[in-house]
């Protein structure tokens, strides 16, 4: 197993272009503005999120009501989670790095709806009966006996998020031009040279 392993780390990142790295750090850049902007609003993207997220209760209930309500965050997350996972062994930097930010992505729109927990103020969604809709995150915190502190789990959850959003770009910066380096192509303060 550590044989594998060992060989596994030896794999080499699939390069990214110089130009594909300044495309994605441009839409990185406007995505990251776009959620700071939107000041804890749903989001485009968020429609995405919803369907798995309601998909995941539809899946999960068959194990039971409390999979059930947890099921829709568990799917929302393990859906990026494992797509950056298989994208991780097959060494692809791009997509590792997209799955990976939306993965954390996810963590704020879950982070929204927990800090709505006691005053249930949004509106909600449901695959079942719309006569009995119920709040994920109140039903959740109040089970768990924390629900007095959903807008502080709810920001740690949300600076995580952002954390993790941006730790996955300067991985992608850091990884493709330290490729770049390792590969002979020259950097960006060496190609300025050039043109003179």
């Amino acid at each position: 197993m550590l044989e594998v392993w060992a060989a596994f780390r030896k794999t080499e990142w699939q390069p990214v272009p110089r130009w594909a790295l300044a495309m994605w750090v441009v839409f990185y850049g406007l995505f990251l503005g776009y959620v700071f902007h939107s000041q804890g609003g749903f989001l485009f993207i968020d429609l995405a999120n919803l369907v798995v997220h309601e998909g995941g209760h539809l899946l999960f209930g068959w194990f039971g009501p409390t999979l059930g309500v947890w099921g829709g965050t568990l799917l929302q997350w393990l859906a990026p989670f494992l797509l950056a996972a298989y994208f991780f062994t097959q060494r692809q930097t791009s997509a590792f790095a997209f799955c990976g930010f939306f993965f954390f992505e996810n963590w704020l729109y879950t982070a929204t709806y927990m800090a709505d927990a006691r005053a249930m103020a949004l509106p909600l969604v449901t695959t079942g009966d719309s006569d009995y809709v119920e709040h994920d995150w109140n039903t959740i915190f109040t089970s768990l006996g924390v629900l007095e502190y959903d807008t502080k789990i709810s920001a740690v959850i949300q600076l995580l998020g952002w954390c993790g959003m941006i730790g996955m770009v300067v991985w992608l910066v850091w990884r493709s031009l330290g490729q770049q380096q390792a590969s002979g192509q020259p950097g960006p303060h060496q190609e300025g040279r050039k043109n003179f």
